[in-house]
Protein backbone atom coordinates (compact mmCIF):
# COMPACT_ATOMS: atom_id res chain seq x y z
CA UNK A 1 0.00 0.00 0.00
CA UNK A 2 1.15 3.13 -0.92
CA UNK A 3 1.12 5.86 1.69
CA UNK A 4 1.16 9.05 0.26
CA UNK A 5 2.94 11.98 2.88
CA UNK A 6 1.23 15.20 3.14
CA UNK A 7 1.03 17.61 0.54
CA UNK A 8 2.42 20.93 -0.90
CA UNK A 9 -0.29 22.09 -3.72
CA UNK A 10 1.78 24.49 -5.62
CA UNK A 11 -0.67 26.34 -7.84
CA UNK A 12 -4.42 26.99 -6.07
CA UNK A 13 -6.83 30.16 -5.47
CA UNK A 14 -8.71 31.03 -2.10
CA UNK A 15 -12.12 30.20 -1.37
CA UNK A 16 -15.69 32.00 -1.04
CA UNK A 17 -16.33 33.09 2.34
CA UNK A 18 -20.31 33.28 1.82
CA UNK A 19 -23.17 31.15 1.63
CA UNK A 20 -23.96 29.35 -1.75
CA UNK A 21 -27.00 28.28 -3.31
CA UNK A 22 -27.45 25.75 -5.56
CA UNK A 23 -26.99 27.57 -8.77
CA UNK A 24 -24.31 29.37 -7.40
CA UNK A 25 -22.46 26.54 -5.68
CA UNK A 26 -22.77 24.68 -9.48
CA UNK A 27 -21.43 27.35 -11.12
CA UNK A 28 -18.19 27.31 -8.79
CA UNK A 29 -18.35 23.16 -9.36
CA UNK A 30 -18.04 22.62 -12.97
CA UNK A 31 -17.25 26.40 -15.24
CA UNK A 32 -18.32 25.88 -18.24
CA UNK A 33 -18.91 27.98 -21.16
CA UNK A 34 -22.96 27.67 -21.00
CA UNK A 35 -25.43 25.82 -19.17
CA UNK A 36 -26.44 22.04 -18.25
CA UNK A 37 -28.63 20.21 -20.90
CA UNK A 38 -32.28 20.63 -19.94
CA UNK A 39 -33.37 18.35 -17.10
CA UNK A 40 -29.80 17.82 -16.05
CA UNK A 41 -27.46 19.05 -13.30
CA UNK A 42 -23.62 20.26 -13.85
CA UNK A 43 -23.10 17.68 -10.65
CA UNK A 44 -23.41 15.40 -13.61
CA UNK A 45 -19.77 15.69 -14.55
CA UNK A 46 -16.99 14.27 -13.04
CA UNK A 47 -16.01 16.73 -11.31
CA UNK A 48 -19.86 16.66 -9.45
CA UNK A 49 -19.34 13.08 -9.07
CA UNK A 50 -15.97 13.58 -6.97
CA UNK A 51 -17.71 16.03 -4.83
CA UNK A 52 -20.19 13.40 -3.98
CA UNK A 53 -18.23 10.68 -3.67
CA UNK A 54 -15.19 12.54 -1.37
CA UNK A 55 -16.72 14.99 0.56
CA UNK A 56 -20.25 14.14 2.07
CA UNK A 57 -18.02 12.13 5.03
CA UNK A 58 -16.75 14.87 6.58
CA UNK A 59 -19.89 16.36 6.67
CA UNK A 60 -21.39 13.81 8.36
CA UNK A 61 -23.39 12.10 4.78
CA UNK A 62 -22.23 9.09 2.76
CA UNK A 63 -20.84 8.81 -0.10
CA UNK A 64 -22.98 9.69 -3.33
CA UNK A 65 -25.73 11.58 -1.29
CA UNK A 66 -28.09 13.60 -3.63
CA UNK A 67 -26.66 17.29 -4.08
CA UNK A 68 -29.64 18.37 -2.19
CA UNK A 69 -28.86 16.76 0.88
CA UNK A 70 -25.48 17.69 0.37
CA UNK A 71 -26.01 21.37 0.31
CA UNK A 72 -28.62 21.30 3.07
CA UNK A 73 -26.11 19.76 5.35
CA UNK A 74 -23.85 22.35 3.97
CA UNK A 75 -25.66 25.01 5.12
CA UNK A 76 -26.23 23.59 8.42
CA UNK A 77 -22.82 23.28 9.68
CA UNK A 78 -22.02 27.19 8.12
CA UNK A 79 -19.81 28.62 5.34
CA UNK A 80 -16.84 28.14 8.05
CA UNK A 81 -17.25 24.82 9.93
CA UNK A 82 -18.01 23.20 6.34
CA UNK A 83 -14.93 25.02 4.96
CA UNK A 84 -12.79 23.88 7.90
CA UNK A 85 -14.28 20.45 7.35
CA UNK A 86 -13.01 19.78 4.09
CA UNK A 87 -9.70 21.62 3.63
CA UNK A 88 -8.38 20.23 6.86
CA UNK A 89 -9.36 17.06 5.36
CA UNK A 90 -7.64 17.44 2.64
CA UNK A 91 -3.87 16.45 3.75
CA UNK A 92 -2.44 19.85 2.08
CA UNK A 93 0.12 20.67 4.22
CA UNK A 94 1.20 24.29 2.72
CA UNK A 95 -0.85 25.79 -0.43
CA UNK A 96 0.96 28.15 -2.74
CA UNK A 97 -1.91 30.83 -3.65
CA UNK A 98 -2.64 32.48 -6.62
CA UNK A 99 -4.27 36.12 -5.30
CA UNK A 100 -4.50 37.56 -8.40
CA UNK A 101 -8.27 36.50 -9.28
CA UNK A 102 -11.22 39.03 -9.43
CA UNK A 103 -13.66 36.79 -7.04
CA UNK A 104 -13.40 38.06 -3.23
CA UNK A 105 -11.57 34.77 -2.16
CA UNK A 106 -9.74 34.24 0.87
CA UNK A 107 -6.64 35.43 1.40
CA UNK A 108 -3.55 32.97 2.12
CA UNK A 109 -3.32 33.82 5.63
CA UNK A 110 -7.25 33.22 5.86
CA UNK A 111 -6.70 29.85 3.89
CA UNK A 112 -3.72 28.44 5.92
CA UNK A 113 -6.05 29.39 9.27
CA UNK A 114 -8.75 27.10 8.03
CA UNK A 115 -6.74 24.68 6.94
CA UNK A 116 -4.55 24.73 9.64
CA UNK A 117 -1.67 24.19 7.05
CA UNK A 118 0.91 26.41 5.81
CA UNK A 119 0.24 29.19 2.84
CA UNK A 120 2.25 31.48 0.99
CA UNK A 121 1.58 34.05 -1.81
CA UNK A 122 1.64 33.62 -5.94
CA UNK A 123 1.88 37.08 -7.37
CA UNK A 124 -0.01 37.45 -10.80
CA UNK A 125 1.69 39.32 -12.72
CA UNK A 126 -0.78 40.99 -15.04
CA UNK A 127 -3.19 42.06 -11.86
CA UNK A 128 0.02 43.81 -10.45
CA UNK A 129 0.62 45.38 -13.81
CA UNK A 130 -3.12 46.52 -13.35
CA UNK A 131 -2.76 48.03 -10.12
CA UNK A 132 0.20 49.91 -10.93
CA UNK A 133 -1.52 51.34 -14.47
CA UNK A 134 -4.24 52.37 -12.03
CA UNK A 135 -1.40 54.47 -9.98
CA UNK A 136 0.32 55.83 -12.70
CA UNK A 137 0.16 59.49 -14.74
CA UNK A 138 3.12 58.66 -17.71
CA UNK A 139 4.45 56.08 -19.79
CA UNK A 140 7.50 56.41 -18.18
CA UNK A 141 5.97 56.68 -14.61
CA UNK A 142 4.39 53.16 -15.44
CA UNK A 143 7.09 51.68 -16.53
CA UNK A 144 9.37 52.62 -13.53
CA UNK A 145 6.76 52.06 -11.16
CA UNK A 146 6.19 48.48 -12.71
CA UNK A 147 9.59 47.05 -12.55
CA UNK A 148 9.63 48.81 -8.48
CA UNK A 149 6.79 46.62 -7.66
CA UNK A 150 7.82 43.72 -9.30
CA UNK A 151 10.81 43.48 -7.35
CA UNK A 152 9.57 44.75 -4.09
CA UNK A 153 6.94 41.83 -4.00
CA UNK A 154 9.38 38.98 -4.80
CA UNK A 155 10.68 39.93 -1.35
CA UNK A 156 7.34 38.17 -0.36
CA UNK A 157 6.27 36.08 -3.25
CA UNK A 158 6.81 32.67 -3.44
CA UNK A 159 6.21 32.70 -7.26
CA UNK A 160 4.87 34.79 -9.88
CA UNK A 161 2.15 33.65 -12.05
CA UNK A 162 1.46 34.93 -15.45
CA UNK A 163 -1.97 33.49 -17.37
CA UNK A 164 -1.82 35.35 -20.34
CA UNK A 165 -0.17 32.91 -23.15
CA UNK A 166 3.57 33.74 -23.92
CA UNK A 167 4.24 34.13 -27.43
CA UNK A 168 7.19 37.07 -27.30
CA UNK A 169 9.87 34.72 -26.72
CA UNK A 170 12.85 37.21 -26.05
CA UNK A 171 13.04 40.70 -24.12
CA UNK A 172 11.70 43.42 -25.73
CA UNK A 173 13.49 46.23 -26.78
CA UNK A 174 12.91 49.50 -24.43
CA UNK A 175 10.90 51.02 -28.12
CA UNK A 176 8.67 48.30 -28.17
CA UNK A 177 7.76 48.24 -24.58
CA UNK A 178 6.99 52.21 -24.51
CA UNK A 179 4.73 52.04 -27.23
CA UNK A 180 3.08 49.33 -26.45
CA UNK A 181 2.51 50.82 -22.77
CA UNK A 182 1.43 54.19 -24.62
CA UNK A 183 -1.30 52.16 -26.32
CA UNK A 184 -2.61 50.19 -23.62
CA UNK A 185 -2.90 52.99 -20.90
CA UNK A 186 -4.34 55.03 -23.81
CA UNK A 187 -7.38 52.74 -24.28
CA UNK A 188 -7.50 51.15 -20.72
CA UNK A 189 -10.87 51.76 -18.16
CA UNK A 190 -9.53 51.07 -14.26
CA UNK A 191 -9.47 47.69 -13.55
CA UNK A 192 -8.92 46.68 -17.28
CA UNK A 193 -6.49 43.32 -17.37
CA UNK A 194 -3.33 43.34 -19.34
CA UNK A 195 -3.29 41.56 -22.41
CA UNK A 196 -0.88 43.04 -24.58
CA UNK A 197 1.77 40.46 -25.46
CA UNK A 198 4.65 42.77 -25.78
CA UNK A 199 4.31 44.19 -21.89
CA UNK A 200 3.08 40.73 -21.00
CA UNK A 201 6.97 39.66 -22.08
CA UNK A 202 8.55 42.59 -20.73
CA UNK A 203 6.70 41.45 -17.35
CA UNK A 204 8.10 37.76 -17.49
CA UNK A 205 11.41 39.24 -17.94
CA UNK A 206 11.29 41.60 -14.99
CA UNK A 207 9.95 38.68 -13.34
CA UNK A 208 12.61 36.66 -14.44
CA UNK A 209 15.24 38.80 -13.11
CA UNK A 210 14.12 38.14 -9.46
CA UNK A 211 14.92 34.53 -9.49
CA UNK A 212 11.68 33.92 -8.40
CA UNK A 213 9.93 30.19 -10.18
CA UNK A 214 7.68 31.61 -12.93
CA UNK A 215 4.70 29.95 -13.22
CA UNK A 216 3.22 29.74 -16.84
CA UNK A 217 -0.40 28.75 -17.53
CA UNK A 218 -0.65 27.03 -20.80
CA UNK A 219 -2.34 28.20 -23.37
CA UNK A 220 -3.08 26.98 -27.26
CA UNK A 221 0.43 27.51 -28.22
CA UNK A 222 2.97 26.05 -25.92
CA UNK A 223 5.76 28.58 -24.97
CA UNK A 224 8.66 26.48 -26.71
CA UNK A 225 10.97 29.34 -27.75
CA UNK A 226 10.60 31.30 -24.20
CA UNK A 227 11.79 28.21 -22.73
CA UNK A 228 14.45 27.67 -25.01
CA UNK A 229 15.21 31.31 -24.56
CA UNK A 230 15.17 31.38 -20.61
CA UNK A 231 17.79 27.97 -20.54
CA UNK A 232 20.62 29.09 -18.30
CA UNK A 233 19.37 31.79 -16.79
CA UNK A 234 18.92 30.21 -12.95
CA UNK A 235 15.12 31.03 -13.28
CA UNK A 236 12.42 28.10 -12.71
CA UNK A 237 9.57 27.83 -15.41
CA UNK A 238 6.33 25.52 -14.25
CA UNK A 239 4.05 24.61 -16.73
CA UNK A 240 0.45 25.14 -15.32
CA UNK A 241 -2.99 23.42 -16.68
CA UNK A 242 -1.87 21.91 -19.59
CA UNK A 243 -4.16 19.17 -20.36
CA UNK A 244 -4.92 17.95 -22.88
CA UNK A 245 -1.68 18.70 -23.71
CA UNK A 246 0.07 17.13 -20.58
CA UNK A 247 2.29 15.15 -22.00
CA UNK A 248 3.68 17.59 -24.28
CA UNK A 249 3.91 19.80 -21.10
CA UNK A 250 5.78 17.18 -19.52
CA UNK A 251 7.85 16.51 -22.62
CA UNK A 252 9.59 19.68 -22.50
CA UNK A 253 9.84 19.32 -18.70
CA UNK A 254 12.02 16.42 -19.69
CA UNK A 255 13.68 18.23 -22.45
CA UNK A 256 15.00 21.10 -20.77
CA UNK A 257 16.84 21.54 -16.65
CA UNK A 258 14.67 24.50 -15.86
CA UNK A 259 11.37 23.72 -16.46
CA UNK A 260 8.73 21.70 -14.24
CA UNK A 261 4.94 20.52 -15.10
CA UNK A 262 2.13 20.00 -12.83
CA UNK A 263 -0.32 17.00 -12.25
CA UNK A 264 -3.33 17.37 -10.44
CA UNK A 265 -4.88 20.56 -12.00
CA UNK A 266 -6.61 18.31 -14.75
CA UNK A 267 -7.61 15.92 -12.12
CA UNK A 268 -10.75 18.13 -11.10
CA UNK A 269 -11.85 17.72 -14.74
CA UNK A 270 -10.86 14.18 -15.38
CA UNK A 271 -12.42 12.37 -11.76
CA UNK A 272 -12.27 8.91 -11.81
CA UNK A 273 -9.78 9.09 -14.98
CA UNK A 274 -7.02 10.57 -12.61
CA UNK A 275 -5.01 7.91 -12.62
CA UNK A 276 -4.68 7.80 -16.20
CA UNK A 277 -3.64 11.34 -16.71
CA UNK A 278 -1.26 10.26 -14.01
CA UNK A 279 0.69 7.52 -15.79
CA UNK A 280 0.61 9.24 -18.91
CA UNK A 281 2.34 12.30 -17.09
CA UNK A 282 4.89 9.91 -15.28
CA UNK A 283 5.31 8.17 -18.77
CA UNK A 284 7.30 10.93 -20.43
CA UNK A 285 9.39 13.12 -17.30
CA UNK A 286 11.61 12.34 -15.10
CA UNK A 287 9.81 12.14 -11.74
CA UNK A 288 11.38 14.72 -10.04
CA UNK A 289 10.04 17.23 -12.64
CA UNK A 290 6.44 16.91 -11.76
CA UNK A 291 4.70 18.76 -8.55
CA UNK A 292 1.59 18.29 -7.94
CA UNK A 293 -1.42 21.19 -7.77
CA UNK A 294 -5.09 21.33 -7.42
CA UNK A 295 -5.93 24.39 -9.21
CA UNK A 296 -8.62 24.44 -6.89
CA UNK A 297 -10.70 27.90 -6.62
CA UNK A 298 -13.97 29.30 -4.92
CA UNK A 299 -15.19 25.74 -3.07
CA UNK A 300 -12.82 23.92 -0.33
CA UNK A 301 -14.78 21.15 -2.09
CA UNK A 302 -12.19 21.52 -5.01
CA UNK A 303 -9.14 21.32 -2.49
CA UNK A 304 -9.94 18.04 -0.57
CA UNK A 305 -11.38 16.28 -4.10
CA UNK A 306 -8.44 17.42 -6.44
CA UNK A 307 -6.30 15.93 -3.21
CA UNK A 308 -8.27 12.90 -2.95
CA UNK A 309 -8.30 12.60 -6.78
CA UNK A 310 -4.51 12.42 -6.55
CA UNK A 311 -3.80 10.47 -3.97
CA UNK A 312 -5.66 7.59 -4.98
CA UNK A 313 -4.07 8.19 -8.37
CA UNK A 314 -0.97 7.58 -7.24
CA UNK A 315 -2.01 4.42 -4.71
CA UNK A 316 -3.32 2.71 -8.26
CA UNK A 317 -0.71 3.30 -10.91
CA UNK A 318 2.51 3.27 -8.40
CA UNK A 319 0.83 0.80 -5.62
CA UNK A 320 -0.01 -1.25 -9.42
CA UNK A 321 3.72 -1.09 -10.66
CA UNK A 322 4.70 -2.69 -7.13
CA UNK A 323 1.76 -5.43 -7.92
CA UNK A 324 3.52 -6.24 -10.82
CA UNK A 325 7.43 -6.53 -9.55
CA UNK A 326 8.23 -3.46 -12.22
CA UNK A 327 8.70 -1.30 -9.14
CA UNK A 328 9.88 -2.13 -5.50
CA UNK A 329 7.80 -0.79 -2.24
CA UNK A 330 10.74 1.64 -1.27
CA UNK A 331 10.93 2.90 -4.85
CA UNK A 332 6.99 4.01 -5.09
CA UNK A 333 6.91 5.24 -1.18
CA UNK A 334 10.33 7.83 -2.86
CA UNK A 335 8.46 9.07 -5.44
CA UNK A 336 4.82 9.45 -3.99
CA UNK A 337 6.85 11.57 -1.69
CA UNK A 338 8.59 13.87 -4.64
CA UNK A 339 5.49 14.02 -6.36
CA UNK A 340 3.30 14.79 -3.26
CA UNK A 341 5.62 17.70 -2.29
CA UNK A 342 9.62 16.92 -2.01
CA UNK A 343 9.80 18.10 -5.71
CA UNK A 344 7.67 21.89 -4.76
CA UNK A 345 9.83 21.94 -1.65
CA UNK A 346 12.93 21.98 -4.28
CA UNK A 347 11.95 24.23 -6.51
CA UNK A 348 10.53 26.98 -4.35
CA UNK A 349 12.91 26.54 -1.67
CA UNK A 350 10.31 25.73 1.02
Amino acid sequence: MIETPSLVDQYCHGVLRTELGLGTFEAQLARTDGPPASGTTLFDTQTGFAVRRWCPPLLDLEPHCPPARYLARRRELGVLEAGRRLLRGSGVATFLVDTGVPDDLTQPGELAAAADAGAREIVRLELLAQQVADTSGTVEGFLSNLAESVHAAAANAIAFAAAGNVVVADPPDAGEVRGAAGRWLAGRRVGDGLRDPVLLAHLLWIALASGRPLQLRVGPVLPVDFIRTTTGLGTDLVLLHAYPRHREAARLAAAHPHVYADCGTAFLHAGARAAALLAETLEVAPFGKILYASGARGLPELHLVAARLFQEAVTRVLGGWVAEGAWSLGDAQRVAGMLASGNARRVYGI
